[in-house]
């Protein structure tokens, strides 16, 4: 509807304004474009090819995506079976990726969301003892059986998940953005890190990122972690960890970041737990890239800024304040930045390299990982 209107609204401001140029006035008589066709006849015409020409649109963009999913869904049930794991084994997938099998077919979500969906015979939970029925989320850490004379899909409804699996399986892969492999690259070039969870190479994507995960990142982006690791200075702040104390205390000292305030003991906190937002990384971000700084104390439009600058696509803005931001989330805008031009003109990645944070083969390797493409 708001396609519709706006672009109503330019066809009758336009054609208004020619009527008046030409001859102020008009009426049924005039050979002019007079005001009431304008609002009556003109009015009900445009509005009704509009609708046609927005509805083709929007039907065609449908259309489009129902295609795409429906080929995944052929392909994966086409290559059924294909591939056996005699022995439980962890893989880690993306949006919309695929995981079918037939009967004796287990799977265990271990992190993410994960879906099942069959058009006929049984998928069990034999974690709660019950069956499940299609196109219903299956709980973590649960172990899903495929029954006898069933052929099931397992679908990654989240940005990425984790899943064990053991059977007669096939893979169909989606073309959404390969998070998990954004963070493999970033961890060849010693840039993200696990939290040794044991998880999926423990990245643990799924999870929401601190503040002090989204401080390291932005002092390892900034190249400055070997500076950061050899600090000696001391911080003011009561709920720090030893594993993040130098980095805190770099950050302070540098005036990165003064913490989130203090309690009625005058006790100064850094939030080290409390949950970073998209808005606070993509600060961070614009800081690593010369684009901002700690002088910018309001940062609410700090998306809007990183869309201006070229460090974010309108479409990844979008993404981002239509999701929650995870550690997936991390990666990705890490691993783009480091394509991105700094204020000073040569992209961040030549930055590092220069810094001696990770070498020019190191990055080409690291790129030729992600396969995917950036959200528009």
């Amino acid at each position: 509807m708001k396609k519709r209107t706006f672009l109503l609204a330019l066809v009758l401001t336009a054609l208004v304004f020619v009527g008046y140029a030409v001859a102020a006035g008009g009426d049924a008589s005039d050979p002019l474009i007079s005001l009431d066709f304008l609002n009556g006849t003109f009015r009900r015409q445009a509005e009704k090819r509009i609708d046609e020409a927005v509805t083709k649109a929007d039907a065609g963009a449908l259309d489009d995506a129902k295609s795409r999913w429906n080929a995944a869904v052929a392909a994966a049930e086409a290559a059924v079976g294909s591939d056996y794991a005699a022995v439980f084994t962890e893989a880690r997938v993306k949006q919309d990726d695929i995981l079918s099998g037939v009967t004796g077919l287990q799977v265990i979500p271990l992190a993410g969301e994960l879906t099942v969906s069959f058009s006929a015979g049984t998928v069990v939970d034999v974690t709660d003892g019950r069956e499940l029925t299609s196109g219903s989320a299956i709980p973590i850490n649960h172990r899903c059986l495929v029954a006898e004379d069933t052929t099931a899909l397992f679908t990654c409804t989240s940005k990425t998940a984790v899943l064990s699996y053991c059977g007669s399986y096939h893979f169909a892969l989606s073309d959404k953005p390969d998070r998990n492999a954004m963070a493999e690259a970033l961890q060849s070039l010693s840039l993200f890190r696990g939290t040794g969870s044991g998880i999926g190479s423990g990245y643990e994507l799924e999870k929401a990122p601190t503040r002090a995960e989204a401080l390291v990142m932005l002092i390892r982006m900034l190249g400055e972690e070997k500076a950061a690791l050899a600090c000696t200075v001391s911080h003011p702040f009561i709920d720090v960890p030893d594993w993040c104390a130098p980095y805190v205390a770099y950050a302070y000292e540098r005036g990165y970041s003064n913490g989130v305030g203090t309690d009625s003991l005058g006790y100064s906190y850094f939030g080290t737990q409390q949950t970073a937002s998209a808005v606070m990384y993509v600060e961070f971000m614009l800081r690593a890239l010369g684009y901002s700084s700690t002088a910018t104390t309001n940062i609410s439009d700090a998306l809007d800024r990183a869309v201006a600058a070229g460090v974010l696509t309108a479409g990844e803005r979008t993404a981002l304040r239509s999701s929650d931001f995870l550690r997936a989330d991390v990666a990705y805008l890490s691993y783009y930045a480091l394509s991105v031009r700094t204020s000073g003109g040569a992209a961040l990645s030549r930055k590092l390299i220069d810094a001696g944070v990770f070498t020019d083969a190191g990055y080409r390797a690291a790129q030729a990982l992600v396969k995917t493409a950036r959200i528009a």
